[in-house]
Parts: C-alpha cells; structure tokens; sequence
C-alpha cells in the first residue's frame, strides 16, 4: 500500500482545512461569537505567547532593517508610518499567525462561507504620525448583512490612549454606506468611537466592514502591529499569493495553510 505524504494530502475546502488546524464548533466560545455578533469585534487577550512575541518582534525589526526603503512596498507604503508586506515569504515566524485556530475561528463565524488570507503586512506608525479617517475595509457592494472581509490586529507592543491605538465605533459593521458618505470629517472624533486598548501579546478580530481607523502617536516610541486580513474566497486577495508564493515557503506549509493562502 502507497504511503501518503502529509504535505501531499488534498484539502477540498475550507471546512476540511480549518478541521485540519485544529478549529471546532467550540474553538470561539459563545460570549466571543455574541461580543463580535454585536459590536464587529473582538479582544483575545495572551493570544501571542512571550517567547513568540519576542520571536516576532525582532524579525519585524530585523526585516525593517534590511529592506529600509522598500519596506512595504509589495502592496502599500504610508508617509510617517513604517510597513512590511508579504511577511508570509518572509519567515517561518509568521506561519502561525495565518493559521491560528481561533482567528479562523472568528472569520470563519463572521463569513459563513469559504475565505482566504487577503494579505499579512505590518505598520507602525512614527511619533506624531498615523492618524487616520473612519474607514472600512471593503468597498465594495454591500447590504449590512453579507459580509466579505475580516481583519486581525497582532499587538507586538502595548495598544494605548497616546501610542496611536486603534479606534472603532462599535455596531457600525452594519451600515452599509461608507463613513466618507456619511461622516462631515472621518479625520473627527465619532461620539460613540471608542478605542482598542490592550497589553502587547493581545490579538483583536474584527468584522472589517466596522468602521475603524488609526490614532495618531503622540507616545516617543513606535506601535508595531501585524494585520493579517482575511477574504471570502471569491474576491480577489490584497496581495496575490499565488504570485508572490515561494518554493520555500510552498513546500514548508502545510496543506491546511496552503489551502488559506489559496496557493495549492
């Protein structure tokens, strides 16, 4: 009898892929499933564990230092804020992120259907810099109930009121009109915004129709965050993993993750 390789098996969906990285009915329990139902996110405190955490800070720092100016640049670069792009190439480090059972979890509960990674990139915005307008982070058709695109925000330092934490007005994953459509200012204040504060090592998810945006840095050292951001499977990713997949990483991963990146 053939013996089957691990790294040979066939993954035919995204139920069989997510069984495969350990997800169950369970992985997210209901008080999170409710919290993210109601507010379009959810805060997962000691998700990064210390040896991890550290793992991820100096490879974001390492990587910073040997692309210098074109860091970012493989999908998005931003005045004032330092970036990284197609981290899945560009460690094993990272290879967790992507795959962690209770972030699929969480997409998965708030898509309802078969998904992808969109992109995994990092961003810390410089002191002074990083605020941003309410935003979204899907454009496209939408009737407040079909949702197409989640994000997750991997807290490699404290997320504070002077360090540019992130904010969101919680609920507002519903509304299917643009905050640039409704909002006199998105660079304003919103009188229910409230912002995502939490110790390094914390993991937040969030349903990416909630309208969110940075806060600017008025701290004297930097915010680093990764965003590994999820995508039905339908729509096209930030970044094409097929196109930017190596060898190294292809034959590394295994066919559950392969099948997340959408590169089998």
């Amino acid at each position: 009898m053939a013996v089957v390789n691990e790294l040979d098996k066939k993954i035919n969906n995204i139920e069989e892929a997510l069984r495969e990285l350990g997800v169950t009915e369970t992985t997210l329990s209901a008080a999170e499933k409710e919290t993210l139902d109601r507010e379009g996110y959810v805060v997962l405190p000691g998700l990064i564990e210390p040896a991890w955490l550290e793992q991820l800070r100096q490879t974001y720092e390492e990587l910073m230092a040997k692309e210098g100016a074109q860091a970012g640049i493989e999908v998005h670069q931003e005045t004032g804020t330092r970036r990284l792009s197609d981290l899945v190439n560009k460690s094993e480090v990272f290879d967790r992120i992507y795959t962690h059972p209770k972030v699929l979890a969480a997409v998965y509960h708030v898509l309802g259907r078969d998904f992808k990674l969109s992109s995994l990139n990092g961003r810390d915005a410089l002191p002074g810099f990083g605020h941003q307008g309410f935003h979204a982070d899907w454009q496209g058709p939408f009737d407040g109930k079909f949702f197409s695109v989640v994000n997750s925000i991997w807290m490699l330092d404290d997320f504070t009121e002077e360090n540019g934490a992130t904010r969101v007005v919680p609920g507002h994953h519903r509304y299917p009109r643009q905050p640039k459509d409704q909002l006199a200012d998105p660079l304003a204040t919103h009188p229910e915004e409230r912002l995502v504060l939490a110790p390094a090592g914390t993991v937040a998810v969030f349903n990416a129709h909630l309208w969110h945006g940075g806060t600017t840095n008025r701290s004297h050292n930097t915010r680093r965050v990764l965003h590994c951001f999820f995508t039905a499977r339908e729509n096209p990713q930030q970044l094409d993993q097929r196109e930017y997949i190596r060898k190294k990483t292809f034959d590394r991963i295994s066919p559950a993750a392969r099948y997340i990146l959408d590169v089998e």
